[in-house]
This record gives structure tokens, C-alpha cells and sequence, in this order.
């Protein structure tokens, strides 16, 4: 973890760069291709368009959504962008100049913008208050009203290509035969992952979404950079694929443990948008501005990683396909040397064999003197997790100490010998850890149906 001294660099850039406005979106649809391009303006200074792109697909139904219903979504598709273009200089003010927005809807925008970036804050040492780090000013008096449309009762899932969209996927390919997968930016886990589950690339809804270049050498030049809330942004992403195929639900695969701070005892949260006040506050707000149509949901909210481990590890033809690897992701690997990776490795040790792990990550992850600083974030010994998706200190503590348990003493790898020594170790030795495996946290968006779905599986 490198924080940034950027609060002065953060300041001067506010003052030179004041204002951050969205211009426009424009879109298109031909021969079943939908191109989308926005259009935000750096004060006067630098101009970004970047661009979104829904491959052309057999069952897009452009035909039966109406335009204010289209218009409005994309609309809000570029409310979630222009963040990423925002923080390079992070300016004091933006302007929405495309649609009214409402006291409630900037509220609403300020909240995911804020909570979004806590990481982005917290890395570039950047002292800011929801109520002072920008205004937003809505100056258009053309408002888009909600709209609702028929739609059927299948499911859109999200694929990212890690184990928590496996899980989704095979529990719910029984629910109905017309679930569709949906990936942004296809890579070969996720390509993969949605044909072993038994999808061909033609039934799979792909978008391609661009990052301007101009941002990219603003980076380079020493802008501010870093993580943006992605997920606020496929969630918005997610509606406008329900909408143009006619589908009700969108099955999200965030768990529980997406809602605990990356920093302890802070609101800085690497998952917020995968949180479930986030996903309380998306749904509320779809509801009211744009459709009641739509019914986005996290499938996994009730349970745990740790359950999730075990659910995905009774699915073997995955094994040597999925990955949750940030670093690696361009080479489809898993890289071996960081916390995202030592984190999988981790949960899934305790119901995958050990030679089989092995053979998925390349290495024993357990056994790399070099992983000792991530393996002392995840377990609780750092007071500040790893900036990546992994689950709570708790469920990795339970993990380390089921695999201990199944391990004879001569077999503990480097890291759980070491672990061993621990104060923390004493906390977990003597628990009974099956409870665990059992939980289901009421604090969830699933209807009856998929209440029952996914409890006959734990």
C-alpha cells in the first residue's frame, strides 16, 4: 500500500481546473449494435469521449424500448462515467447540462461519487468531506420520467470470471432456460466461465467500453489517478441490458462480506458500489427515477465467501478456467504474488485438494515467504486490508484455521506455521467452525424463489 502525498497537488489542481461539465451523450443502434459516446469537459481544457458498445445480438429488442426510457439510462450511464474523468483534477464544480436533476438525485450522486472514491482519497492522502469535495449543479429543464416496460421473468448475470459468478450461474440455470450472461470487456476467464456454463459467445451480451485516451496521458503527465466505483457503473450498465431484452431480473454475485471497510474503524471501502447500502440506495433510486421494471439484486448477499468456496468447489470443470487476478487479467493468469490471489487461494483451500490448488495457481501460495505481508492484511494482523475484492478478516481466519484442522502438523505450509504462532490463532483454535457454513444473513434484495434456491444449497 503506497499513500500518495497529493493533498497540495490535490489543491492547486482544483484551483486551476474548476469545473468539470457533461456536455452530452450520444448514441446509436445499427444492424443490433448499440454505440454509446459521452462527451465531458475538463474546464475548457481537455475534452473526453469515452464510449460504450453492446455488440449486435439476435435477441436485443431495441424495437419495444422506448426512447425517453433509453435516453434516460444512458443519461445515467454517464453520470457514473464522468467520475473517472473527474479525478484526474478533481475540480470544485460539475455540471450536468444533458437533464434536470433533482435536490435528491445530486444528493444521491454526491453519496456514490464520495463513497465510491474513499479509496482514492484515502490513497492520494486527500482530506475531503462528502459535504465539500465538489457541487453538483443540474442546469437543464429537460427531465426524463420513469418509464416502465413488460418484461419476462429470466435473469441477466453479471461475469467477471472469479468464483462467485461460477456459483451464481450453476444455481440459477435451473431457475429458467432463458437466463442470459452479460460481460463487460470479455476476457478469457469470463468467456470461459459463461461457455462452460453452457452459453455460446452469440448468447452472451458483450459490451465493449473505452477508456479515452486524453485520460490516459493526463495519467501520465501526473493527474490524480486512482480507483473508481466500476460496479455503480455496471449496475447502470446492467438496467440497460435488461431493458433492450426485456428481462426482469439482474443477479448480481456480491456477498456479504463486500460491506466490511477496507480500513478499520473508516468508510473506506474498496467494494462500496458492491456494498449492500449501495445496492439498497440503486435500487430506491431506479425505482423513482427511472423504471420500476427491473429488479437488481445480489444473489450471493445472503451468504459468505467461505460458502461460496465451498459451493464453487463442487463445480471442477471451472477449476482451470476462472480467475480473479487483477493483475494478471491480460494474460488470463493468476500472477502468484498478490493479495487478490493469496485471498482465493486461501478460501478455497479448506474444500479444494491441495495438489489441485496447486495446480490452478501455479504454486503454493501458503508456502511464499513473500506473501507474508498480504497473508498479515487478511488475517487481521495489518490494520488496513488489501485495496482488492476479498472477503472479511473473520471468514480468512475460519478458512486458514478449517485448513489447519484437515493438515497434519509436518504438512503446514510456511504461512500457517507461521500463523500458529499467533495471538490470533488462540481466537479461532478451539471455535467450531461448521456454524459457519450454514449462516444466511437476512439483510437481502432476494425474492422467495431465490431465497429458496440458494438455501436447499446450504
Amino acid at each position: 500500500m503506497n499513500i500518495l502525498p497529493n493533498t497540495d497537488k490535490y489543491l492547486k489542481l482544483r484551483q486551476e481546473y474548476n469545473f468539470f461539465t457533461y456536455e452530452n451523450y450520444h448514441y446509436s443502434i445499427d444492424n443490433n449494435n448499440l454505440k454509446i459516446e459521452f462527451e465531458f469537459n475538463l474546464s475548457d481544457k481537455y475534452i473526453f469521449r469515452p464510449s460504450l458498445t453492446f455488440t449486435s445480438r439476435s435477441f436485443y429488442n431495441f424495437e419495444n424500448i422506448p426512447d425517453t426510457l433509453l435516453q434516460n439510462i444512458i443519461f445515467h450511464i454517464g453520470l457514473v462515467e464522468l467520475i473517472s474523468y473527474w479525478k484526474a483534477a478533481c475540480p470544485p464544480k460539475i455540471i450536468i447540462k444533458p437533464h434536470f436533476l433533482d435536490n435528491q438525485q445530486i444528493e444521491f450522486w454526491k453519496k456514490i461519487y464520495f463513497n465510491g472514491l474513499g479509496e482514492f482519497f484515502y490513497l492520494n492522502n486527500i482530506n475531503a468531506t462528502q459535504n465539500d469535495f465538489v457541487d453538483i449543479l443540474s442546469v437543464s429543464e429537460n427531465k426524463l420520467n420513469k418509464t416502465d416496460i413488460l418484461t419476462d421473468n429470466s435473469v441477466i448475470i453479471p461475469i467477471g470470471g472469479g468464483k462467485d459468478s461460477v456459483v451464481t450461474l450453476e444455481l440459477l440455470k435451473h431457475y429458467r432456460n432463458d437466463n442470459i450472461p452479460l460481460i463487460m470487456n470479455p476476457r478469457g476467464a469470463s468467456l470461459s466461465t459463461a461457455q462452460l456454463g453452457g452459453f455460446p459467445q452469440e448468447k452472451i451480451i458483450e459490451i465493449n467500453r473505452t477508456i479515452h485516451p486524453q485520460l490516459l496521458e493526463l495519467n501520465k503527465q501526473g493527474f490524480l489517478n486512482g480507483h473508481t466505483p466500476f460496479s455503480a457503473l455496471l449496475a447502470f450498465v446492467t438496467i440497460l441490458s435488461a431493458a433492450i431484452t426485456s428481462k426482469k431480473h439482474i443477479a448480481l454475485s456480491n456477498e456479504s462480506s463486500a460491506n466490511e471497510s477496507t480500513v478499520e474503524n473508516s468508510n473506506v471501502n474498496h467494494q462500496y458500489s458492491k456494498s449492500y447500502e449501495f445496492e439498497a440506495d440503486f435500487r430506491q433510486y431506479i425505482d423513482t427515477y427511472i423504471s420500476s421494471s427491473f429488479n437488481y439484486f445480489s444473489f450471493l448477499r445472503p451468504i459468505s465467501e467461505l460458502q461460496i468456496g465451498k459451493l464453487f468447489s463442487k463445480n471442477k470443470k471451472y477449476f482451470m478456467d476462472f480467475k480473479s487476478c487483477n493483475a494478471g487479467s491480460k494474460q488470463d493468469i493468476w500472477c502468484g504474488n498478490c493479495p487478490k490471489c493469496l485471498f482465493a487461494f486461501i478460501i478455497l483451500s479448506p474444500f479444494i485438494k491441495r495438489d489441485k490448488m496447486i495446480e490452478i495457481f501455479g504454486k503454493d501460495m501458503l508456502n511464499d515467504q513473500n506473501m507474508l505481508f498480504y497473508f498479515e492484511q487478511l488475517t487481521g494482523i495489518e490494520k488496513v486490508k488489501p485495496f482488492e475484492c476479498v472477503g472479511t478478516v473473520d471468514e480468512v481466519n475460519i478458512a486458514i484455521n478449517m485448513l489447519i484442522r484437515q493438515l497434519k502438523e509436518e504438512e503446514l505450509p510456511l504461512l500457517l506455521k507461521y500463523y500458529k504462532t499467533l495471538n490470533i490463532y488462540m481466537q479461532y483454535e478451539n471455535l467450531d467452525l461448521k456454524p459457519f457454513l450454514k449462516e444466511f444473513n437476512e439483510e437481502h434484495f432476494l425474492n422467495s424463489d431465490f431465497e429458496t434456491i440458494i438455501k436447499q444449497y446450504i
